[in-house]
């Protein structure tokens, strides 16, 4: 029996907006705007939650420790998030997209995948990207960046290439050849890790990934070797999925200074707990899985995870297991110098996960 005829080609937009939160400080507060600016942590702790263009010139970036951040560019401006005001845009940029398309799937408050085949009302899908971009401006004062390609990983790889304030079109007759030349590292769906295995392998490029046959692949990385295969060659079947379902809700914080004690990581832990609890009662969830995360001084970190035969029922339970858990690995003289919490294993499945972050 042949292979099912492959999906038609789709007209989809992958927008970006250009250094989101940082971006948003600049335009509400002038005195950051043209400097190097850092959301989240401070100079001496914390994570980088995102830095503005001036700041990445100097090779800050985002999940960056603070320390680091500060040490390659002395003049940073750390500034606390404002995770309120960010979704707030956040929604003013998706009500404008569902102005163009139904199908719209958010992969986060500032991406997110349009579909605009079937909604094309006389224009073309690059039009509707140049349409969407100039009101992204008018209405938030903000930048995006887009790409307008026949799928969905072509579309994010294209929206990479002109940032900031940029547009790129991948045709279908130039995808192929398109995806060749690009590091691996590149690729949505290819993390660091995996990204070092392939160059440990002598896969540095996707023409060094198009070259290898798909039983090669998929004995190397299990079911992701025919998504590996197929984007090699500029193929991906994803359909946009704008009722994607959520996989887990996590929260976690970066203290200001490290906990040394069970005592202090139980009292760190209440917190997290009811943002976890708080957004899984908000979203009608109810997972069977809890996850702590913990981060030394030293900046290693672990995972320990419970999953239940039933369901968390309720915030004290979430908060009792999460405590429980850390009975296993604190306290450590190393200190905590970050805690987390997630829930997951929901009842649902899908193919696409989604996961919610709540960061202090």
């Amino acid at each position: 029996m042949s292979d099912p005829a492959p999906p038609p080609l789709r007209k989809i937009i992958h927008i970006d907006m250009d250094a989101f939160f940082a971006s948003v400080e600049q335009r509400d507060f002038p005195e950051l705007r043209g400097k190097p600016v850092a959301v989240g942590g401070s100079a001496a702790r914390g994570v980088v939650a995102a830095a503005s263009y001036e700041a990445r010139v100097f090779g800050v970036r985002s999940a960056m420790p603070s320390v680091t951040a500060a040490r390659l560019c002395p003049g940073l401006i750390f500034v606390r998030h404002r995770f309120d005001v960010y979704k707030e845009v956040s929604q003013q940029i998706r009500a404008i997209f569902h102005d163009y398309t139904p199908l719209v799937e958010p992969l986060s408050l500032d991406e997110a995948y349009l579909d605009v085949t079937d909604h094309l009302e006389g224009r073309t899908a690059t039009q509707i990207a140049r349409d969407i971009r100039a009101r992204i401006r008018e209405v938030t004062g903000l930048t995006a960046s887009a790409g307008v390609s026949y799928n969905k990983f072509l579309a994010k790889l294209a929206s990479d290439q002109n940032k900031p304030d940029g547009l790129c079109v991948i045709t279908p007759d130039r995808g192929p050849d398109f995806v060749l030349s690009l590091p691996v590292g590149k690729f949505h769906g290819i993390g660091p890790a995996t990204a070092a295995k392939m160059q440990a392998m002598g896969i540095a490029t996707g023409a060094d990934l198009h070259a290898q046959d798909l039983d090669f692949l998929m004995r190397r990385f299990g079911k992701s070797g025919r998504y590996y295969w197929n984007i090699s060659r500029g193929i991906d079947h994803r359909r946009v999925s704008p009722d994607r379902i959520r996989k887990s809700v996590g929260a976690e914080n970066t203290y200001s200074a490290d906990l040394l004690t069970l005592d202090e990581a139980f009292e760190a832990l209440s917190p997290l707990a009811a943002k976890v609890w708080g957004a899984v009662a908000r979203h009608e969830l109810r997972g069977r899985t809890v996850t702590l995360k913990v981060k030394f001084s030293d900046f290693r970190q672990i995972t320990r995870a419970r999953s239940l035969g039933h369901a968390v029922g309720s915030e004290p339970e979430l908060l009792a297991i999460a405590r429980d858990l850390a009975t296993g690995v604190l306290p450590d003289p190393r200190g905590a110098r970050l805690l987390g919490i997630t829930l997951s294993g929901f009842d649902h499945e899908d193919p696409d996960p989604a996961q919610l972050s709540l960061f202090d």
